[in-house]
C-alpha cells in the first residue's frame, strides 16, 4: 500500500492507494483541485467545506452530463462553471425545501 500526498483547495492530504496507482491518484486529485479552484473563482470567498462541496457538485454534474451523452469539454470557461453552480444551487435549495416540508 502506497501513500501519496495531494493538494486540494490549498490543503495537503496524505491518501493511501494501491501500489502502482500513485500517478492516477495524483491526476484525479488535480481534477478535484481545479474544480475547487473554479468554484472559489466563480462564487467568491468560500469556506473549505463549501468549496469542496461545490467541487463535488460540479464533478457530479459533469458525470451526469457525460452519462446522458452530453460530455462537457474540459476547457469550458468559468461562465459555464458559474451557470452549473447556479443550477446546482437551485436544485439543492429545492431539495432542502422539500425535506423541510416533509419534516
Amino acid at each position: 500500500m502506497a501513500t501519496v500526498e495531494v493538494e486540494i483547495a490549498a490543503r495537503r492530504y496524505a491518501v493511501a492507494c494501491r501500489d502502482g496507482e500513485q500517478e492516477h491518484l495524483r491526476e484525479v486529485a488535480a481534477i478535484v483541485d481545479r474544480k475547487a479552484q473554479d468554484a472559489g473563482t466563480a462564487l467568491g470567498s468560500l469556506s473549505e467545506v463549501r468549496q469542496l462541496l461545490f467541487a463535488s457538485l460540479l464533478l457530479a454534474d459533469e458525470v451526469k452530463e457525460h452519462r446522458a451523452g452530453n460530455p462537457v469539454a474540459p476547457d469550458d470557461d468559468s461562465g459555464r462553471i458559474a451557470d452549473a453552480l447556479e443550477r446546482l444551487a437551485g436544485r439543492v435549495e429545492a431539495l432542502a425545501q422539500r425535506l423541510e416540508g416533509e419534516a
